[in-house]
C-alpha cells in the first residue's frame, strides 16, 4: 500500500453509514464515532466534501442523528427504505455513492471511502484511473478482500476500536454480538451489504 499523504491533497470523504453502523453493532454492540472517522479521513489535509449516505427508517430519533452528522461537518444524503411486495425491506446507496465519487474525482486528489462493502471495489479502481488516491476506513473483520485489493491506504478501525466506537472498551473485536444487534442474512459474506430493518439505527 502507498502510504504517502501530504497537507496539499484535496480530500473527498464518502461514508456508507449503514455499512459502518451494522458492522459496529455486530462486532461490538455499540455505535460508531463518526466524528473520529472524519478526523482520521482528513488527517490534516484539505477537506473538499464529506458526505454521509443514510437510509430513513421512520424512527423519531433519526433526525437527531442526521443533525449530529451535519454538526460534525458532513453533508447528509438520505433516501427512503424500499419495501417490496414480498415484505422485504432494503436500502443501499451503491449507485449514488458511485455517481458522486466519479463526478467529484477530477476535483480531488484523494477519495476516502468509509465502508467495507466489496461492491465498491470497481468504483475505487475507476477513481484511481482518474488519478485519485484511494483510501478506505472500515472494520477489518467485515471488510471485503476485493475492496482491499484496490486501496492505497487502509485504516482498520478494529485496531483502534476504543477511538472509533462510542462507549466501547478496547477489545479484540471477537466478542459475541449483543442480542439486539442485527445479524447478516444466512450466507451473507463479510463486507457485503447488510439490509436495513425498521429497528434501524437507534436500538
Amino acid at each position: 500500500m502507498n502510504n504517502l499523504k501530504n497537507p496539499y491533497q484535496r480530500v473527498g470523504v464518502f461514508v456508507d453509514v449503514q455499512n459502518l453502523y451494522y458492522s459496529a453493532k455486530a462486532l461490538y454492540g455499540h455505535k460508531v464515532n463518526f466524528d473520529e472517522i472524519l478526523k482520521e479521513a482528513v488527517d490534516g489535509r484539505q477537506l473538499i466534501r464529506a458526505i454521509a449516505y443514510t437510509i430513513k427508517a421512520d424512527m423519531p430519533e433519526e433526525q437527531t442523528f442526521f443533525d449530529a452528522l451535519e454538526s460534525i461537518g458532513f453533508e447528509v444524503k438520505s433516501k427512503e427504505l424500499q419495501t417490496f411486495v414480498s415484505g422485504q425491506k432494503k436500502g443501499d446507496w451503491d449507485v449514488g455513492v458511485a455517481v458522486d465519487v466519479l463526478k467529484m474525482a477530477p476535483k480531488l486528489d484523494v477519495i476516502v471511502l468509509c465502508s467495507g462493502d466489496g461492491d465498491y471495489s470497481e468504483l475505487l479502481h475507476h477513481a484511481k484511473a482518474e488519478g485519485c488516491r484511494a483510501e478506505v476506513i472500515s472494520f477489518g473483520k467485515s471488510t471485503s478482500g476485493r475492496l482491499l485489493e484496490e486501496v492505497d491506504d487502509f485504516i482498520d478501525m478494529d485496531k483502534n476500536n476504543k477511538r472509533f466506537i462510542l462507549g466501547n472498551k478496547p477489545t479484540s473485536g471477537n466478542k459475541r454480538p449483543a442480542k439486539s444487534a442485527p445479524r447478516p442474512k444466512t450466507g451473507e459474506k463479510a463486507g457485503e451489504k447488510v439490509e436495513t430493518t425498521k429497528k434501524g439505527w437507534f436500538k
